[in-house]
This record gives structure tokens, C-alpha cells and sequence, in this order.
């Protein structure tokens, strides 16, 4: 991968494969350090094959390279992406020989260490992405779903992701030939079209279902991936049922792509509204697993005296292999498993996530009800996450059901707007949740809550709603009381209960344009979404333009807690607090009649007096 020399033939002389050339080179420098390059090259090297005197790579020596598990059966679907962007900035090329230039493509672009290179042109991963997957179809001129326009534009649409994948750094000093230059000129006009992509080909290119559905599954797989990690001790641990979780979850992703017009196939407008939208993450995963080919096993990294070929800080030392390491999730609950995990991953970063998840709350385990809800999870200093699943009603419970059924739909607002898959897919288990980072107390006249809150649903379709700022009705926890309100329960994007008489006699809930109600024995939940008034305190959804409603029997709820050993002590010493207080209390034999000696006895055993309540004596 030598540099070019500036007395060569002009560029506008110049092939594809030679500007190619011009910018591997310029990758090569730019974007890795000496030893990331040499691994590069020797792990190259050690996998290709030689065919007419060239070396290159072939799907079965990457796929092995890599560990991709065969239960996946997506190696041809991952060769086929790397095939393309190989050809990458002239992607007409495409597919393209994977030799050790167009590796060093590769890697970069997935990486997204060009940003490090192209600080002028920039580049879109994510298209890409969809153009290395797609296909070109030519029934797509007449089954393009309704509402979805022929033209995009990347500068206008929005990505949630914090990180900014593909946004160009600050100043590049290019230091590179008249050669190099004039090349990487006629390169900015390549990127262009990289960008951008002919219209006939973006217009009549989609993602085959069943390839997304593949990839999906092991961009999964892969979201907790270190760079040093082995994918193929991941599938080590996979069971038949976790890769039927696995495969489950990736269906609830892969329906948010859907729609109902376009059922076998995948268009760029959709699969980059949904991505923006609810998993800016997602190829997050990538990034970890092509790092793996800066690694070679054959170079001895710790026996370098040379600064510049010291091995980065993310290659572990020989101690810290030995040690078994942490599990990504220490408990599994009915809801929460290791799929689950990584589909929260796609829009919650994973730092926040894995190997962080605390069990604060389990209703199968410590009952359904406010009053144990409150016990578990009240005292936890953290971002927390709740989940609640269960069963759809459907349109004749409101006639056939009795009992407490009956009570909660009476209890809601009789306007009823339709489900919310629209596909019909037959799965009516539904599982919604959301993310809090402020403690969880209880709601009198204002809801708690910050604006990086994030209501969200996982089945069976994936969707994201965030926190908007028209109002910050975001959580509320409210028990029943004659005195206050007959309708309690735990709710999210709802109003918080008002204290005004005709409020106190109603028996209404009070529900959100976008929002989450559970009612107060945690038997039934309500999630509304009002496309039509735009949202409240949670933006509406960015695919499901329109108004939908899912009512349903609970059958599982569990809180989880964002944090480490710090936050789990200050919960255990709380919780051995009131354990305490709880036996001091359960000791003392009060009801004798007499409030006074009463209050002496709570005073001698130091549970009320010195700023401590007992409560009222009265």
C-alpha cells in the first residue's frame, strides 16, 4: 500500500481501482496507528486466498475470522455487505474483490473512523448500509407504500443517535501529494454520488425481509461486543430457547420496517425513518466486531519497547483474561432476558445497560401491588426501567367481560381508536416500558420526571416515543384515596390528579395523547396513541402516523435499576432501615386505648419524637 508519487498520469486518467487505491492509502494513514495496521495486515494475510496471483477473502475464512454463529445463517447476508462497500467510493462496481486495499475500506467505513479522513465530503454510513443490503426491484415503481415520497434527503432527516456517527471532524490538516490532492478531488465527486446514489437505483432498491431479518438478529447479537470479545463464546452460551428469543425479538424489530403495503422487502424511506426515529444504536455493534481484524493473534503486543507500537489500551493484559468476566445481565426476570437487553441497547446506550441491570422489582415475585411496587423500588437512587407485557383485550371485551375487566374499561375515555399493528400479525402479547432517571416518588399535584425520559414499546412492534416539551406530565404514582382520587395507579405522558371536586368524584382516567396507564391493582394497562393532537409530555411515534390504542391484561411487570455497587448499597442499607423500624414497631404492644402512653412507648423505642414520624395517632 505504497503512496503514490505526483509524476504519474494525470487524474482524469485515472481508473476506478487506482482512486480507490488513492483513497485506501489515505485511510491507511489517517485512520490507524501503526500497530492497528500491521495487525490488519498480517490477520489478512492469514485468512486470504490466492486465485490468478491475487489475494483475497472469501465468505467461509471471514465468517470464521469473525465467529459468526451458523445458527444464524447470516454470513452470506454479512459477505454480501462487505462485498459491496468494498467497492465503495464507486459503488456500481459492486460486488467488488475483498483484497487488503478494499479491507482497509472496509474496516474503516464500518468502524466509522473515516471521519477521521474526510472531513470535506463526509459520509452516511447508514446509506451505506441500506445500499450494500438492497437489492434492485423493479415492481417497487408500483408497490411503494402510500406516503412515502421518491426522493430523500439525508440533510434533512433526523438522527436520534447522541453520537453523531457520521458527522465530519473539525479540520483536517492534509498533508498529502499533488497527486493524492487532485485524486481525493475527484473523489469528493464520487462521494457525491456514494451519498446520495443514482436515483433509479435508491428508487427501485430494497432490503429483502428475510436478509434484514438475519442481520438483525446478529446486530443483536453483537451490541454488548467488545472489540477483544470472542463472538463465538457468545454462541457457546445460547441456548435453543435464547436464540428463539433471539429470533422473536428480531421479528419485533424487523415489523417496525413494515408496512402494510410492502410486506417482502424493505425501502430506504422507511428504514431510515425507523432508524432515526427508535434505534439510532443499532450498528453500533458493527464497530466492535470489524475491530477485530486490528487484533492479530500472531503479534506479541506486550513485547514492544517502541511507543509507536504499543498495543492499545483496549487489548487486555494476560491477568485480566484469566478472569471469568461479568455476566451482561446477573438475573433474568419474565420480561427481561438477554434479547431484550440488546433491543434496549439500540436506543438507551449500552454503558447504561449492560453489566448494570439490577432486579429491583418482580410482580410475579414480590405481588402485584402499589404497596410492595413501592417498598422494591422507591428507594433506588438511579435510573430505573419498567416493563409491563400482557394479552390484548380485544373490541368484545368491552361487551362479553365482567368483573374487574368491566370496571377498568368503564374507567376509561369511551373514544377507542384502533390496535396498533395495522399488519395484523396475529401476536397479541404486548410489551411496553420506560426509562426514568429521576427517582420514583409520589405524585400529588405535579408529575416527576425529566425530559430525557423515554417511553418506548418492544412488542410486537418496536417503537420509540420521547419526551417532548409541550408539557412534563412524564410519570405519576398515585394511590387511591377517598380523599383524594378514586382512580390510582402508575402512569406515564397522563396528566397528574387534580384536586378540585368534580375530580375527586370521577371516575374517568385521565389519559395522555401518547401514553402508558396501568390502574392500581396492576391487572390492566392502557396505552394510547393520538397521532392526531401531536403528542404530550411523549412525542408520537415517527412511522405509525396515525391514531392507535392497546388495551390490555397484565401478565408481567418488573422494574430494573441503572447502576452499580454504590447504588445498590445505599438500597440495602435503606431497605435494612426499615426493616428495622418494621420489627421495633412489630414489638410493641400498642391498642391499649390510650393515645398518650402509646406515643411514649413509639418515644422510648426511638420511633417517633427527634425528628422521626410514626404517623398518626389519631
Amino acid at each position: 500500500m505504497g503512496q503514490a508519487t505526483s509524476n504519474e498520469r494525470p487524474l482524469r486518467h485515472l481508473s476506478h481501482e487506482e482512486v480507490a487505491k488513492e483513497l485506501a492509502n489515505k485511510f491507511a494513514r489517517k485512520c490507524f496507528t501503526p500497530l492497528e495496521l500491521l495487525s490488519l495486515k498480517d490477520v489478512f494475510h492469514s485468512l486470504a486466498d490466492q486465485d490468478h496471483q491475487v489475494a483475497h477473502l472469501k465468505q467461509h475464512a471471514i465468517a470464521s475470522f469473525l465467529g459468526i454463529p451458523d445458527s444464524l445463517d447470516v454470513s452470506a447476508v454479512l459477505f454480501q455487505m462487505m462485498s459491496s462497500i468494498a467497492a465503495f467510493p464507486f459503488l456500481e462496481d459492486a460486488p467488488a474483490i475483498i483484497g487488503l486495499e478494499q479491507l482497509v475500506i472496509i474496516v474503516t467505513i464500518l468502524t466509522r473512523r473515516y471521519r477521521k479522513a474526510l472531513a470535506s465530503a463526509g459520509l452516511n454510513r447508514r446509506k451505506l448500509i441500506f445500499r450494500s443490503l438492497a437489492v434492485y426491484d423493479r415492481q417497487l415503481c408500483t408497490t411503494r407504500p402510500s406516503g412515502e415520497s421518491e426522493t430523500t434527503n439525508d440533510e434533512g432527516s433526523h438522527d436520534a443517535n447522541s453520537t453523531g456517527e457520521d458527522a465530519a471532524p473539525e479540520g483536517d490538516d492534509d498533508d498529502d501529494d499533488p497527486l493524492a490532492l487532485e485524486a481525493l478531488k475527484c473523489l469528493d465527486c464520487a462521494l457525491e454520488t456514494a451519498q446520495h446514489g443514482s436515483t433509479p437505483f435508491f428508487h427501485r432498491a430494497a432490503i429483502p425481509t428475510d436478509s434484514l431479518r438475519k442481520l438483525i438478529m446478529l446486530l443483536l447479537l453483537i451490541a454488548p461486543l467488545d472489540a477483544q470479545d470472542s463472538l463465538a463464546s457468545y454462541e457457546a452460551t445460547l441456548s435453543h430457547d435464547d436464540l428463539e428469543n433471539l429470533r422473536q425479538t428480531a421479528n419485533c424489530v424487523l415489523e417496525s420496517f413494515l408496512d402494510t403495503g410492502q410486506t417482502q422487502s424493505v425501502v430506504y424511506p422507511r428504514f431510515d425513518a425507523v432508524i432515526s426515529a427508535t434505534m439510532p444504536f443499532l450498528f453500533n455493534g458493527l464497530t466492535a466486531l470489524f475491530e477485530h481484524f486490528l487484533f492479530s493473534k500472531n503479534l506479541d503486543f506486550h513485547g514492544h519497547k517502541d511507543e509507536e507500537v504499543q498495543p492499545p489500551p483496549s487489548i487486555p493484559s494476560p491477568d485480566s483474561r484469566a478472569q471469568p468476566p461479568q455476566p451482561l445481565l446477573e438475573d433474568t426476570g419474565s420480561i427481561m432476558n438477554f434479547s431484550v437487553l440488546s433491543q434496549l441497547s439500540l436506543f438507551i446506550p449500552g454503558t447504561s445497560l449492560f453489566r448494570c441491570l439490577r432486579l429491583l422489582y418482580s410482580g410475579d415475585e414480590d405481588g402485584y401491588s402499589m404497596g410492595s411496587f413501592e417498598t422494591k423500588v422507591f428507594n433506588w437512587r438511579a435510573p430505573t426501567i419498567l416493563l409491563v407485557s400482557g394479552a390484548r383485550l380485544g373490541d368484545e371485551e368491552d361487551h362479553t367481560r365482567s368483573g374487574p375487566a368491566s370496571a377498568f374499561l368503564a374507567s376509561l375515555p369511551s373514544k377507542r381508536f384502533p390496535p396498533g399493528n395495522r399488519r395484523g400479525t396475529g401476536d397479541d402479547t404486548l410489551t411496553f416500558g420506560i426509562y426514568l432517571s429521576q427517582p420514583w416518588k409520589h405524585t400529588h399535584r405535579e408529575c416527576f420526571g425529566t425530559d430525557d425520559s423515554i417511553l418506548f414499546q418492544l412488542s410486537p412492534v418496536h417503537d420509540v416515543f420521547r419526551a417532548s416539551t409541550m408539557n412534563k406530565d412524564y410519570a405519576s404514582f398515585v394511590k387511591p384515596s377517598a380523599k383524594t382520587t378514586p382512580i390510582g395507579g402508575i402512569s406515564f405522558g397522563c396528566p397528574p390528579p387534580q384536586n378540585t371536586q368534580a375530580h375527586r368524584r370521577s371516575t374517568i382516567m385521565s389519559l395522555g395523547p401518547v401514553s402508558l396507564a396501568l390502574e392500581d391493582s396492576f391487572e390492566f394497562g392502557c396505552f394510547t396513541h393520538n397521532y392526531t393532537m401531536q403528542g404530550g409530555a411523549f412525542q408520537t411515534s415517527g412511522f405509525r402516523k396515525f391514531d392507535f390504542q392497546d388495551r390490555f391484561e397484565i401478565s408481567s411487570l418488573e422494574v430494573w435499576g441503572c447502576g452499580g455497587d454504590e447504588e445498590a448499597k445505599h438500597q440495602a442499607e435503606r431497605w435494612a432501615w426499615e426493616a428495622r423500624e418494621a420489627e421495633a414497631r412489630r414489638r410493641i404492644n400498642l391498642g391499649t386505648g390510650d393515645i398518650e402512653a402509646d406515643r411514649a412507648l413509639l418515644e422510648m423505642a426511638g420511633l417517633i419524637g427527634a425528628n422521626r414520624s410514626g404517623g398518626s395517632m389519631g
